[in-house]
């Protein structure tokens, strides 16, 4: 099986930032596409931003120029540094993954468990 554990999250104040890890671990031969997504109460889940295997990044409007994904690919780990964080930026940060399982080669798209952002005027 493949695990996706994310941390980081936690209570800051408006304007300041925090850093999230996505570490995936367990069946993988290789990752492919690597993103954040958020969801804030009674919203759906929104994607925030995406980075390929070779570091080709895409943002939503609403973090562009404040959010950068990144990865390490040694670590199977994708990271999310937010700066300049606003109160709407509250929301519960899911990564996920889409892996390449090593025993089956089947491409599947996994999910981490969420970790708590809120962001306080």
């Amino acid at each position: 099986q493949v695990q996706l554990v994310e941390s980081g999250g936690g209570l800051v104040q408006a304007g300041g930032s925090l850093r999230l890890a996505c570490a995936a671990s367990g069946n993988i031969f290789s990752i492919n596409n690597m993103a954040w997504h958020r969801q804030a109460p009674g919203k759906q889940r929104e994607l925030v931003a995406v980075i390929t295997t070779s570091s080709i990044t895409d943002y939503a409007a609403s973090v562009k120029g404040r959010f950068t994904i990144s990865r390490d690919n040694a670590k199977n780990t994708v990271y999310l540094q937010m700066n300049s964080l606003k109160p709407e930026d509250t929301a519960v940060y899911y990564c996920n993954a889409d892996v390449l399982r090593g025993r089956d080669y089947q491409s599947v798209v996994y999910w981490g468990q969420g970790t708590q952002v809120t962001v306080s005027l």
